[in-house]
């Protein structure tokens, strides 16, 4: 088996199951939390201002196009409309895992287009932390250089790896190897998960190694579990080899996005949100919870694929949305928003109150 041709093929894979099926799982949380309502808002809804500061950089918006796509030729036209928007509107990127192009170079021009239409846009790299530890600090380096980043994201994605046919299953010396990274690295380390959530004993050993920046990646959004079940069931190699009920048992496996937000934030530096974030109410949520950026894939991805038009619209309805939530909790600015108040019900509630109580 070529395992470059393999791993490129699977981005191409990936990318028509996110479009073409129903992979959206679990719980996010974000319903469970209701803003508390300002009647005198003392503020202006058309200077509601969505810029803020992000690892020395300034964007525009808390909108931050999370990693979707790239390692393939048929991947080129989607991160070019994704790079197009971050440029437009002033947001920051995280592409694709970058692994395929590193594999075999002829498919880096499906990841350098987005420097090349986005080159004022933060961008960060995107290197799993597997790939981190087989190969080493080269890897990662020309990660960044593949298209010039403003920082580089290690994805942290076992659950998915654990249910892929051809995945890494060995997780031993990858600690090391983020450490390494980070003091060694000549651009900020994120550290990302990919759906599963991010604890906060976990983010405390990675703020405790140098990472500049946590992405949680909670549950209640695109479940990679779904995603290579789905995968394992349309291929005839692997229809019968149990990984469609492993996959179907694990699609409930991981912390929601919410309660991972409440258990991270104030552990260390600043954290990106990603996870079934679904409208601009969702956004001013987690940045009520701790969030500084709001990572969203799925809800772009669809429209991107469609034109440069849709995708487009999708993100001023996002932005929309978020001003008048922040209207509505008096906000004019996004610092504003970080203060504004929450109330935490249902589910989410029980499981922090289950946290901060020690059981």
């Amino acid at each position: 088996m070529n395992k470059n041709l393999f791993t490129s093929g699977r981005k191409l894979d990936h990318l028509r199951i996110c479009a073409e099926e129903d992979i959206e799982r679990g719980f996010s949380g974000f319903g469970d939390i209701r803003l508390v309502h300002s009647a005198l808002p003392e503020c202006d809804l058309s200077s509601i201002d969505l810029s803020t500061r992000f690892l020395g950089h300034r964007v525009c918006s808390p909108l931050f196009i999370a990693a979707m796509t790239g390692g393939h030729p048929g991947t080129r036209e989607v991160n070019c409309r994704l790079a197009r928007a971050a440029e437009r509107y002033g947001l920051g990127m995280c592409v694709g895992s970058q692994r395929a192009a590193l594999e075999d170079p002829r498919l880096e021009e499906s990841f350098r287009v987005v420097r090349e239409e986005a080159p004022h846009a933060f961008i960060s790299a995107n290197l799993g932390v597997v790939q981190l530890r087989d190969h080493g600090l080269e890897w990662a380096d020309n990660a960044v250089s593949m298209i010039d980043a403003d920082a580089i994201a290690v994805h942290l994605n076992f659950l998915q790896e654990a249910i892929q046919p051809e995945g890494d299953h060995d997780a031993t010396g990858c600690y090391e190897a983020l450490a390494a990274l980070c003091r060694e690295s000549n651009v900020p380390v994120i550290v990302k998960e990919t759906g599963s959530g991010m604890s906060a004993e976990t983010a405390r050993a990675c703020w405790g190694v140098g990472v500049r920046a946590i992405d949680i990646g909670g549950w209640g959004g695109t479940s990679w579990a779904a995603v290579e079940g789905v995968r394992a069931e349309q291929s005839a190699a692997h229809s019968g080899s149990g990984l469609v009920s492993l996959g179907a048992l694990f699609e409930d496996w991981g912390i929601p996005t919410a309660v991972s937000l409440c258990e991270v934030a104030g552990t260390g530096g600043p954290i990106i949100a990603t996870g079934g974030i679904r409208s601009g109410l969702d956004m001013a949520r987690a940045i009520a919870l701790g969030a500084d950026l709001c990572g969203i894939a799925l809800p772009l991805l669809r429209p991107a694929m469609e034109s440069e038009e849709s995708l487009f619209l999708r993100i001023e309805t996002f932005h929309r949305e978020l001003r008048t939530a922040m209207f509505l909790t008096g906000s004019a600015k996004i610092a504003d928003q970080k203060r504004a108040r929450a109330y935490i019900t249902g589910k989410t509630r029980q499981m922090l109150e289950h946290i901060h109580g020690g059981k």
